[in-house]
């Protein structure tokens, strides 16, 4: 900042979904480092505020200080409903409690926007923001309009780094590159987990995460299933999560087919930080819960079949290996060497 505020009051806008809220975490990091008495607050989707609670500031650690959890997605189910108004009111209080001097906004979308319109500013706020769009990603050029500092990105640029480029512009430091690291939770965060209490669920297992929104982005069936079997020969219990019905009949059907394995009840974003914390492996297609995965530092095969490596891949751990891309889905042979390469560095 050409004129920096020494405790300056920050606003984070990330809505959703989930793989974008972590790949949002680092900045978190970057600002706290270098600014660390700055209060830092962010807005979020309310289905992923769990994403978020383990960095709320407390007992003398400096995270997060507010979040902030946005309703939209409810809302506009019944909008002519008195509760939402009234929900949405309360939220539109409590955003305006502070009086921001530098709004963050990496979404590029309308809807973030015009969060950023309805926080309140400081008379020389402000407010950064997405100038153009990333290949493969949504993005609205009218949320410009709520922007004073709209900033140009590469095409091709990997979430992360997207974020970095959109804070440092809004903080006038020099681009933060990789080099420098990343980080997404506090040091020591995985010691707070027990062991997952699923019913069924053995050690050791290996989580399957094959349903993703987008059909294009699923690896075939028979794919999992002829991996699944290799695995399970192992010795590992093949697990199965679901998310919806469908995705569910599809869990059933694998399991069918596979030795040993299970399809688990229906769990939680918050649960999900257990279950995949004492997993002995994560393999999964491009989607949040595979992303949660390598953003917690467990052993991760993420596949990527219509989608680009380059925009969401984990390069910050060698307990990662990113296979397929866009239009090129990999073979079974590459997913089981780059799961039996990391389940033998974990033995070793």
């Amino acid at each position: 900042m050409n004129n920096p505020i020494a405790r300056p009051k920050i606003l984070l806008v990330k809505l959703s979904s989930l793989g974008d809220v972590l790949h949002n975490l680092p900045i978190v990091w970057d600002m706290r480092s270098r600014i660390p008495d700055a209060q830092i607050d962010w807005v979020v989707e309310e289905a992923y505020v769990n994403l978020l609670t383990p960095l709320l500031s407390r007992d003398g650690f400096r995270g997060i200080d507010r979040i902030i959890p946005f309703g939209l997605r409810r809302w506009k189910k019944s909008l002519l409903s008195t509760k939402s108004w009234r929900e949405f009111f309360a939220f539109k209080n409590e955003l305006q409690a502070a009086n921001y001097d530098i709004i963050i906004e990496t979404q590029g979308l309308l809807k973030s926007a015009l969060v950023c319109g309805l926080a309140k500013k400081n008379p020389e706020a402000i407010v950064a923001g997405l100038a153009n769009a990333t290949e493969f990603s949504g993005y609205e050029p009218i949320a410009r309009a709520f922007y004073s500092q709209s900033v140009q990105v590469p095409l091709q640029c990997h979430a992360v780094d997207r974020a970095r480029y959109v804070m440092c512009s809004a903080l006038d430091w020099p681009l933060i590159g990789r080099d420098e690291g990343v980080q997404f939770y506090r040091a020591g965060f995985e010691d707070s987990f027990g062991n997952s209490q699923l019913i069924g669920l053995k050690q050791p297992y290996i989580l399957f995460f094959h349903s993703t929104a987008r059909e294009a982005k699923r690896w075939a069936n028979t794919h999992w299933v002829d991996l699944g079997i290799e695995l399970s020969k192992l010795g590992y219990q093949v697990v199965l999560p679901w998310g919806n019905t469908s995705e569910k009949l599809i869990s059933d059907m694998l399991a069918s087919q596979i030795p040993g394995s299970i399809v688990p009840s229906a769990f939680s974003i918050e649960e999900a930080f257990l279950v995949i914390a004492n997993s002995s492996l994560v393999v999964g297609v491009d989607t949040g819960l595979t992303h949660l995965a390598a953003v917690l530092n467990k052993p991760t095969v993420e596949i990527y079949c219509d989608s680009p490596r380059w925009k969401t891949e984990g390069y910050w751990s060698d307990k990662i290996r990113n296979i397929g891309d866009m239009k090129k889905p990999p073979e079974v042979k590459e997913a089981l060497d780059a799961s039996l390469e990391l389940l033998n560095a974990v033995k070793n």
